[in-house]
């Protein structure tokens, strides 16, 4: 019997809808070669979603998602939504959903592709070679801790915000962590600022703790503003970087410039029963509407949906290949220079779907 999956798309404001809808262009590519059966079904998020219902998070797209298998986001937010209260801007959609659905652990993979060595912030022979995934705490910290707010006391204004880390909080991660290590080359760097903040040697204690448990793995401690240094200093000495929410937020950033594109890093936000894939890039309104916008990021997401929530690792890997392949020849959207014209959105789009049926159609042929 053929698998059914369904899939909410909440594909959100900016350059979200025109991304969103080519990685729902090489999921269906893949169902007609593999076989299941992918329901997409849309919901509102963020700046639409409050132009509509007056939510940035309605309760049908809540509806929608939680009866979903897995959820594909594009992006959210926009200048005309700026001057909206704190509780009314587009984000808070988003972090809405994160706890809605419980995602506590956001893992950002970051791999310099040979072929873009050269387009990287930094010289070709320091990032080739790079590949780590930053595993980020998605539900706790300051963006989430309270008290918050702006408050008046003394005769001014204070802006105010709380950094707050349960211990349960930080085991999880951790465990998550050090799993995926397992499955990569067995390293975990845990990044902090315990020199100064009591949540971050609460943070380092626990981790050190769960380290234990898995003899087999490499734990190194370092503090974020070090981390941050030797990033730029030493990129391929990392394989599984564990930091929080605000931290993680910050260096899967900078992480993103030796790839030489925020365009290209997707990202997961699992949960235990649910999960969210979407790329780490903003909304670019600059570009929404223009063919322009980089969708590899997004059809990269996909693979990740793929291989976390649906188990189909060899179309995942096929994603992937297939991304690499047509970097490979030279095609680039227009934020990344290259010697040809740059290529559409959609024409991208359309190489890695083609690209990914014909490495499925070899598998095949292969197995029979």
């Amino acid at each position: 019997m053929q698998s059914l999956y369904r899939i909410a798309v909440l594909a959100g404001d900016g350059i979200g809808p025109e991304v969103t809808a080519e990685a729902v262009k090489v999921l269906k590519a893949i169902e007609e070669i593999v076989g299941p059966s992918f329901r997409f079904q849309s919901g509102l998020i963020g700046g639409c979603a409050l132009d509509q219902t007056a939510s940035p998070l309605p309760a049908e797209t809540i509806s929608i998602c939680g009866n979903s298998h897995a959820v594909l986001l594009g992006a959210v937010g926009g200048p005309q939504w700026d001057s909206k209260r704190p509780e009314l801007r587009p984000e808070q959609g988003l972090l809405q959903l994160r706890q809605r659905l419980g995602l506590y652990v956001n893992l950002r993979p970051v791999r310099v592709i040979d072929s873009l060595a050269g387009i990287s912030a930094l010289k070709a022979d320091r990032v080739r070679g790079t590949d780590l995934v930053i595993v980020r705490e998605l539900m706790g910290g300051i963006y989430f801790g309270n008290p918050r707010g702006i408050f008046a006391k003394d005769g001014e204004r204070m802006g105010v915000n709380t950094e707050i880390y349960r211990e349960h909080e930080v085991e999880r991660v951790a465990h998550r962590a050090f799993q995926l290590a397992r499955l990569r080359r067995r390293k975990v760097t845990s990044v902090d600022k315990a020199n100064v903040l009591e949540s971050s040697r609460l943070w380092r204690e626990v981790v050190t703790r769960i380290g234990r448990s898995y003899p087999d793995v490499e734990l190194r401690h370092l503090y974020v503003d070090n981390c941050a240094m030797q990033l730029i200093d030493k990129p391929t000495s990392f394989d599984v970087v564990l930091t929080n929410n605000m931290f993680g937020d910050i260096l899967s950033d900078e992480a993103a410039m030796l790839t030489g594109s925020i365009g290209l890093l997707p990202s997961a936000s699992l949960g235990e029963h649910s999960a969210l894939y979407e790329p780490i890039h903003g909304s670019a309104p600059d570009i929404a509407g223009r063919n322009r916008a980089n969708p590899i990021a997004s059809m990269a997401s996909a693979a990740l949906m793929l291989r976390y929530s649906l188990r189909m690792e060899t179309a995942a890997a096929a994603i992937e290949a297939a991304i690499e392949r047509v970097l490979k020849r030279g095609v680039r959207t227009a934020e990344l220079p290259g010697k040809k014209r740059p290529t559409t959105t959609t024409r991208m789009g359309d190489l890695i779907a083609e690209v990914t049926q014909k490495i499925l159609k070899s598998a095949h042929s292969r197995r029979r």
